[in-house]
């Protein structure tokens, strides 16, 4: 648990922060910016998350952290309220999933996002070339993850990732 410079208390998600996490990324599911997450899946996925809570209880804030491979791991469905933005949330957010998937062993992690410039002042770069050699594509590509499936530039999720920068970062 880190109380971060907002004010704003970050710390791993419980399942009653799922459906406030919901509702959080919601907005931007209809907007196309963030991918849509049937309710079962934020819940299998619950592990995953770190939210960033007010004094309140408001959830304002949610990141992932999804492990692709041994050295690989994507930062997702990362979001912050708009009233709380530009407040350093999703900053510490990233920092939180960095410093987890560190202890995980991951070296490198991807992010599928059209906010370039946010993840470019966290050390992201965009990247074009193929992020992982053919063995590991041949592996990954039996993921049934639509977030695996959009990190290999599947034809299948074209649509989800049009307009959308990929970025690495090297931990």
């Amino acid at each position: 648990m880190t109380v971060n410079s907002s004010g704003t208390t970050l710390r791993p998600a419980t399942t009653a922060d799922i459906r406030p996490i919901q509702a959080l990324i919601e907005p931007l599911v209809h907007r196309r910016i963030l991918l849509g997450k049937e309710l079962v899946m934020l819940f299998e996925a619950v592990q995953e998350f770190v939210v960033a809570e007010t004094e309140g209880g408001d959830i304002v804030g949610c990141g992932a952290l999804h492990v692709f491979w041994e050295d690989l791991g994507e930062v997702r469905t990362l979001a912050v309220h708009p009233e709380w933005q530009h407040r350093g949330v999703g900053h510490e957010i990233v920092r939180v999933l960095e410093e987890r998937a560190q202890t995980l062993g991951l070296r490198r992690l991807f992010c599928l996002t059209f906010e370039v410039e946010f993840f470019t002042s966290l050390g992201y770069g965009v990247v074009e070339d193929t992020i992982v050699d053919s063995d590991t594509y041949v592996e990954l590509v039996r993921s049934p993850d639509e977030g695996v499936a959009e990190f290999l530039d599947l034809a299948r999720v074209k649509p989800n990732t049009l307009g959308n920068s990929r970025m690495l970062k090297t931990l």
